[in-house]
């Protein structure tokens, strides 16, 4: 005989430390795709840049941080930029100025869209999904995925510019050297 799963409460998953962190969709834990090196790497780069322009852009900027997208789900996203004066909370619920989803090897862009949305659904109006291994960029709004200019990636109405090109071309010596 079939047995129902167990659903978790969002105060469980609150309460309980994964590693690495999961999403919490709708009462059941979903797994994330991470820690290969270009993803990795990738987010390091542009959370150091983030990081480093924090008071020129009036950002502030985390990784892997829980954001409450809806009452039942949590979703862990690479790279966040909360604009400077949004209120500390340890799980984000404010939503944030961008989200920045940085895909792994093993992810595939329908589910990558899911998370996405999840974060247009809260409120978020800029949202970059970057591929390491294919080197591109997509920004995403309700009308769906759109290719970005890599060397051009902006927040409109900040000063916000990030320019991947040189992210790319730091991946391509590192793996050039591996050869």
């Amino acid at each position: 005989m079939a047995t129902t799963p167990q659903l978790l409460s969002i105060g469980e998953y609150l309460r309980t430390s994964y590693h690495p962190d999961v999403d919490f969709i709708d009462g059941e834990i979903e797994e994330r795709n991470v820690g290969k090196y270009e993803h990795s790497k990738m987010q390091l780069l542009i959370a150091s840049l983030f990081a480093n322009q924090e008071d020129a852009w009036g950002v502030d900027a985390v990784v892997e941080q829980r954001i409450r997208v809806a009452a039942n789900r949590v979703r862990v996203c690479d790279v966040v930029v909360l604009r400077a004066d949004t209120p500390h909370e340890e799980v984000t619920a404010t939503p944030p100025l961008l989200c920045i989803k940085i895909l792994s090897p093993e992810d595939r862009l329908p589910r990558a869209k899911l998370v996405l949305a999840d974060y247009l659904a809260m409120g978020v109006t800029d949202l970059w999904l970057i591929d390491p291994v294919r080197r591109a960029a997509f920004t995403f709004d309700a009308a769906g995925l759109h290719d970005a200019d890599t060397a051009r990636l902006t927040v409109p109405n900040t000063s916000i510019l990030v320019d991947l090109t040189g992210f790319f071309a730091r991946l391509d010596r590192k793996l050039a050297r591996q050869s």
